[in-house]
């Protein structure tokens, strides 16, 4: 379907969730749909949960928060940790009264609402720690080795993140992480109570709009921004995740031109968006796909 399609077929009651690439217009349409149809706007992505990043999450501006009713935008500290668990348990509440429309690049939060989330123990400072210095030393390939054959099938196996989250897991509780997700409740929101759309983008198209997303960034904010979050900088930071976030700073510290930071920011990003697609691909063959304008 189209953009204007799916505008249409959202109506004002049933709630919407709308995944796709970084820099696809998710944003854009969930505000096309509030406005039209009515909704509170819910963050689904897991970097835009931070407070000290805005311009660089893509984080809906002042100006498009007094608009219309957003929830879970910037509302936690940078260095603080928060899992999909954490989202899980915030979004909950807010699926009754006003319909909601959920959106973001994370396929796992979406996932987590709509086939449940497994209940899996804390995982200890010591495992997180020695998980993170294993990953700084011989990368995430030996922590990988060391999962179960079916965690390893269902996992992003490219993605160091989801493997750490993995090896954690197994470390902490001796069991793999497939394992503790075939216990799974039932999930908070049904697919089947939804409008999941999920936006499909032209390779070419989405590398350009990255690179101008960028550009469009440092024009409007994201180095100082940077340079706002400098003194307390730690690459430890759960916010410091955010791609372009290490970019900056190195050049904010001399060991690097803007136009060096630009570029592997922008590559780093195109990267990420060929893995959201890849996943989306696999994991959302149940959702609407909507094809969006290459011109």
């Amino acid at each position: 379907m189209t953009p204007e399609q799916a505008i249409a077929a959202a109506g004002a009651d049933r709630p919407v969730l709308i995944a796709g690439p970084t820099a696809s217009g998710k944003s854009s349409l969930a505000a096309r749909i509030a406005a039209q149809h009515g909704g509170l706007i819910v963050n689904a992505d897991a970097l835009q949960v931070f407070s000290d990043w805005r311009v660089l999450t893509s984080r809906p501006t002042v100006e498009d928060e007094r608009a219309l009713p957003h929830r879970l935008y910037g509302h936690v500290p940078g260095d603080t940790p928060y899992s999909t668990g954490d989202w899980l348990r915030d979004v909950v509440p807010l699926l009754e009264g006003c319909r909601p429309i959920i959106v973001g690049g994370t396929g796992l939060n979406f996932r987590a609402l709509t086939e449940g989330l497994a209940d899996i123990p804390q995982v200890p400072h010591e495992v997180k720690q020695q998980a993170r210095e294993r990953l700084e030393t011989e990368g995430h390939a030996g922590l990988l080795a060391e999962l179960d054959a079916e965690t390893a099938g269902r996992i992003d196996c490219a993605n160091p993140v989801r493997v750490q989250r993995a090896w954690e897991v197994l470390a902490t509780t001796g069991r793999g992480l497939a394992a503790w997700q075939d216990d799974t409740g039932p999930p908070a929101l049904p697919l089947s109570r939804t409008l999941p759309l999920v936006l499909d983008a032209d390779r070419d198209w989405l590398n350009d709009r990255i690179g101008l997303r960028f550009d469009q960034m440092l024009e409007t904010g994201a180095l100082d921004e940077a340079r706002g979050n400098l003194p307390g900088w730690s690459s430890d930071r759960p916010s410091a995740k955010t791609i372009g976030a290490a970019e900056l700073i190195a050049h904010l510290r001399g060991e690097m031109t803007l136009g060096a930071a630009r570029d592997r920011a922008v590559t780093a990003t195109r990267q990420y968006a060929k893995r959201q697609r890849t996943w989306f691909r696999a994991r959302m063959r149940d959702w609407h796909p909507v094809e969006l304008p290459t011109t």
